[in-house]
């Protein structure tokens, strides 16, 4: 009985995934949904089965994998890192910086776990995946977090 338990509930967790990071790249999205999208995930994760970082990894520019390297690569950078202020944040701020036709740079303020704020610099371009997303925004690149100020 106890391995039946364990067998469901990994089936849950998996189900989970399916379910709730398949918000996938698309034309319908703009540039500041994608950085809404993409920091709600990070400050919604669960340590247990990382759906939000796989969430915003799915909006990671196929250019930024490159460099990034699969999901489990990518699941490390942000947890092992600097960039782990960004998951279970308390708030964030976007505010655009400049945009064209092609790319798009928000400021991003985090109030984090650590009762920081932090300030990043997220950079999206435009590109074309598949039929879905023949010009839909994607995250090239995400400055390290820079510290701010404490939280009053």
């Amino acid at each position: 009985m106890k391995y039946h338990i364990i067998i469901l509930v990994s089936l849950f967790f998996l189900n989970l995934n399916k379910v709730y990071s398949d918000v996938l790249p698309n034309d319908i999205f703009s540039s500041a949904e994608v950085v809404e999208l993409q920091m709600t995930s990070l400050q919604t994760n669960s340590k247990i089965n990382n759906l939000g970082i796989y969430q915003c990894w799915l909006f990671a520019h196929p250019e930024n994998k490159k460099y990034t390297g699969p999901f489990t690569n990518f699941k490390s950078m942000i947890s092992d890192t600097s960039y782990n202020v960004l998951l279970n944040s308390l708030k964030f701020k976007t505010k655009l910086l400049s945009k064209n036709k092609k790319i798009t740079k928000f400021s991003v303020d985090v109030d984090a776990y650590d009762n920081k704020r932090y300030n990043l610099t997220w950079v999206l371009e435009k590109t074309y995946l598949n039929k879905d997303c023949m010009n839909c925004w994607m995250t090239t690149s995400v400055t390290q977090p820079k510290f701010i100020g404490r939280l009053n």
